[in-house]
Order: structure tokens, then C-alpha cells, then sequence
């Protein structure tokens, strides 16, 4: 077997029982279950939701996305090797360890594959909870420009590119299009100060004024949580994005909780501890390869104009990555993994067959 085919590209063609369309994102494809399925497995599995929750299988797949586009690499490379595992074993470590700790749960209630996880339906808080530790990327640029408001928080003179802020700042953004609501622009991915959010709280899907407060919470705590754990490690935990949502428990009592992903080097900057001491950067995450892409194509505004998403697609289609670019981003991934979880990943040699073979024996999910 080769290199290509150890990679899951295509994640939304599973013969997975479904009776509604497959949601197939930039890198994770979601399958609704019946019902019936739903319902067998809380009875079978004993989860903690009530009996009639919708449940979901959500395969991630090793596809890399950057600036909004699916890149694909050289001698049909069209994912990186061990990326998805990569990703789930970070989140599922960073989950465990904020439960064990009281934070809060998250909507993963069972892992049958490395690459898969079995979720509960969420409602999701419309927020990108954005927490910074540090001066950089979209800040920075906004603050080289003389802006000196960000999210509503004003940032001080004088500092330097990549400098330590003086506190944790939050610095939300919007979930998807929000119509309707007065002062906040209707646009994806558009930043939102906290009163911004406390005059519409139903719509950006909180339950309630105070679990504004609650989120904020949760996100200063699980950000110091994994910089803390990252730090023993010497590595810096500079910036992150987390997700919010309503769950059930099997009571019926409604809970927020921490959903998507955490921590992972696709939703955070992680810089080496050693070479910043050095005053270098070196990142341990997904910025590094966007990095790359700016410093490789000659025109980087196309991958930093909105107003270009054409030609960016485009640029996405018509370029085919070196192999040893997709690797870099493989040795990073994985390298960043097994430094969470402590231990050797493990990547499947055929993770298609492997899914198949798991969800038909030990969930009867297979058609």
C-alpha cells in the first residue's frame, strides 16, 4: 500500500446508515442516524442523554485546509498522513482532561475509531471564542494598520509583533451569517465586542445573559489548562478558537458545552518554547503551512483578500503541493500529538476498510 492510500480523503461516501443528506465540511463529514439507531445505541451503550437524542457518527478526514481551501498535494498525496488522528487524539485528551478537572463535557460521547467520533445533536452558541495570549496574525495586522479596538477591548501603544499581551483577551467572532441583529455585520467570521453579544443573546443562541459570563469562564479555563499541560512540554499556547453549544443529559437538564475541536494545531497557534527564547518562531501548528503558501505563491493577497475568493479557489485547484511540503505538515501534526497524549500514534494502514469494519461489528451501523 502506498503513501496516498493511507490517507482518508473522501470521508462522506461510508455506507453508514443515514436516513438524512451527509454534511461534508472542509475536513469533517457528519452522518445523522436514524431514530432507531440513535435510540439502540443511548439504550446499549448507556449514554448519558436522554432516550430520544439525536445522535451522529463524525468522521474526520485527512484533507489540510487552509484560507478557506482544501489543498491537495503531488503523486495524488491528497490528504496528510496522520493529520486526522492527529487532531482527534488532541481534542479527545483536551476533553477528558477539562471534565476531569469540572470544567464542562463535550458532545463526544464515544470514540470507535480513531478517526471517528459518535456525537450528541448540539445547539450551538453562533460564536468563534477566540482566546490570545498573544500580538499576532489578524490582531497584529489590524494593529499595524493604527487600529487600537479589537472585539471592543482597547489594546495599549506600543507593542511588538509576536509580544505577549498583558492579559488573556477574548476576542469573539461570528458563527456563520447572523441577520438581524443591530451593530453586527452580516458576514461570516466578522469579530464582536461582549456588549455586541449581550444585547442579542438569543441571537447568537445563548439560553441566557449569565451564560455569557459561563462561556468567557470556560474559555479562560481551558485555555490555561492546555497551556499549562503544552508548557511542560515547552511549547507556547499563543492563541486558540473554541465552541459552545447546549446539550441534554439523560435527565433532561439542559448544559453548555465545549464542542467541535480544542487545542488542536488546526484551531490554535502552538510556537516552540526553546526557539522563542532564541527570538524565532517556530510553529507547531496548521500557521506554519499557511505561512508557507503566502511566502510560496507570488501574489499572497489572493489568500488574504476576501474580495478574491475566485482566484483563491482557483489557486487551490490548480496548484499541487510538493509531497515533502504535505509531510512537513504530517511531522508537525503527529509531533505535536504524541507530545499531548504521551505516547506513539497510531495511524491506520487502511482507515476506510477499518472504519467499515468497526461500525458494522460493534455498532451495527453498516448497510
Amino acid at each position: 500500500m502506498n503513501l496516498a492510500d493511507k490517507v482518508l480523503v473522501v470521508n462522506d461516501n461510508l455506507p453508514i446508515r443515514t436516513d438524512k443528506p451527509v454534511h461534508s465540511g472542509k475536513v469533517r463529514s457528519v452522518y445523522w442516524l436514524t431514530p432507531e439507531d440513535s435510540a439502540r445505541l443511548i439504550k446499549d451503550k448507556g449514554y448519558d442523554v436522554p432516550a430520544d437524542a439525536p445522535l451522529a457518527i463524525m468522521v474526520i478526514s485527512d484533507r489540510i485546509s487552509a484560507f478557506d481551501c482544501v489543498w491537495q498535494g503531488e503523486n495524488g498525496l491528497n490528504g496528510v498522513p496522520g493529520k486526522g488522528t492527529a487532531l482527534n487524539a488532541i481534542s479527545n485528551h483536551w476533553f477528558k482532561l477539562f471534565k476531569e478537572k469540572g470544567l464542562a463535557d463535550s458532545h463526544i460521547l464515544d470514540i470507535p475509531h480513531p478517526l471517528v467520533w459518535i456525537v450528541q445533536k448540539a445547539r450551538p452558541v453562533m460564536i468563534e471564542a477566540i482566546a490570545r495570549q498573544y500580538i499576532t496574525g489578524s490582531m497584529w495586522r489590524s494593529y499595524t494598520k493604527g487600529e487600537r479596538e479589537f472585539c471592543g477591548i482597547t489594546i495599549p501603544e506600543g507593542l511588538e509583533k509576536d509580544q505577549k499581551l498583558p492579559e488573556l483577551l477574548i476576542t469573539p467572532s461570528t458563527k456563520g451569517v447572523l441577520t438581524g441583529l443591530e451593530g453586527v455585520p452580516e458576514a461570516d467570521d466578522v469579530n464582536v465586542s461582549r456588549s455586541d453579544i449581550e444585547r442579542h443573546v438569543d441571537g447568537f443562541n445563548f439560553s441566557s445573559l449569565s451564560d455569557i459570563d459561563l462561556y468567557e469562564k470556560l474559555l479562560k479555563e481551558g485555555f490555561d489548562v492546555i497551556s499549562d499541560a503544552l508548557a511542560e512540554h515547552d511549547q507556547i499556547f499563543v492563541d486558540t478558537k473554541f465552541e459552545f453549544g447546549y446539550v441534554n443529559d439523560a435527565a433532561g437538564k439542559e448544559k453548555l458545552i465545549y464542542m467541535d475541536e480544542v487545542g488542536t494545531p488546526d484551531s490554535s497557534r502552538i510556537w516552540d518554547g526553546s526557539s522563542h527564547r532564541d527570538g524565532k518562531i517556530i510553529e507547531q501548528s496548521k500557521e506554519g503551512f499557511r505561512q508557507w503558501l503566502l511566502n510560496h505563491f507570488p501574489d499572497a493577497d489572493i489568500l488574504l483578500n476576501k474580495n478574491r475568493m475566485e482566484e483563491r479557489f482557483a489557486l487551490a485547484k490548480d496548484n499541487k503541493l510538493p509531497e515533502s511540503v504535505m509531510m512537513d505538515i504530517s511531522n508537525t501534526y503527529v509531533g505535536i500529538a504524541e507530545k499531548v497524549i504521551g505516547e506513539k500514534l497510531h495511524i491506520s494502514e487502511n482507515p476506510k476498510q477499518e472504519i467499515i469494519d468497526i461500525l458494522r461489528s460493534e455498532y451495527q451501523l453498516i448497510v
